[in-house]
């Protein structure tokens, strides 16, 4: 029903040669590989030079950010006809570093995915908690919030590209990682907001990533979980051998 999705991050490292190398270590690893969706996400500078390099493969390449207007007076961003201009599938948005250091707020993140889902790009929406937020019981307040300020004014029909990322912030970077029963309320939390806002048709539909510290040995444990349908990667997709047993997993 919902093909797994395994994406990865690379925030900001590599450069297009770094890229270059990852991609001949990391694409013999995963030839012939169906059962998941992979993307990679590189930082601006290399999107392009990705991108090329991923044409006659299955791996999708992804932005880590965009605005939300087509063109105009915004130094240093990029609008979704730039992305897709140069081949760009995915985008991930909302993620907790750029609603921490960057501003990103729920209402810039539904500007964002409307903008993608208009453009035909996957939107990857990042949600999830703070320590401090779990420690007092605010877990499900906090994505509702989030989630529903993400789909403001955006309706079942415009909805099949969807995709959610569950990351938990204090299991980001940090090595701790959601116990599979935490992940799996989590997103059980998330697919119910899905339903009242887009309907259970589209929440059936919309595959939900957990992000947080997802390593080789963790990532099967987590994909086995029913409402879990892939993983959005950080630290362990920088390096080739990690990620590719990320994507080759066996539950």
């Amino acid at each position: 029903m919902r093909k797994p999705l395994i994406a990865a991050n690379w925030k900001m490292y590599k450069t297009p040669a770094e890229a270059d190398a990852f991609l001949a270590a990391f694409l013999p690893l995963v030839s012939g590989h169906t059962r998941d969706e992979i993307v990679l996400a590189p930082p601006t500078i290399s999107l392009a030079h990705v991108v090329s390099a991923l044409k006659k493969t299955t791996v999708y390449a992804a932005a880590q950010n965009m605005h939300w207007l087509d063109e105009g007076p915004y130094t240093g961003e990029t609008s979704p006809t730039m992305l897709t201009h140069v081949g760009v599938s995915h985008v991930i948005l909302g993620h907790s570093e750029r609603r921490q250091y960057f501003n990103e707020t729920d209402e810039t993140v539904n500007l964002k995915l409307k903008a993608a889902l208009a453009h035909g790009i996957v939107p990857i929406v990042c949600v999830g908690e703070q320590l401090a937020e779990r420690e007092n019981g605010l877990t499900a307040d906090v994505l509702k919030r989030q989630v529903t300020g993400a789909l403001k004014n955006v309706f079942a029909a415009e909805a099949e590209l969807l995709v959610i990322a569950y990351e938990p912030i204090w299991a980001i970077g940090t090595g701790k990682t959601a116990t599979p029963e935490i992940a799996a309320d989590a997103h059980k939390l998330i697919r119910a907001e899905l339903a009242n806002a887009l309907g259970k048709d589209v929440a059936a539909a919309t595959r939900i990533l957990y992000g947080g510290s997802v390593k080789p040995d963790n990532c099967p444990t987590l994909m086995s979980c029913p409402d879990i349908d892939g993983a959005l990667v950080g630290g362990a997709s920088l390096d080739p051998l990690s990620f590719a047993k990320i994507v080759n997993y066996a539950v």
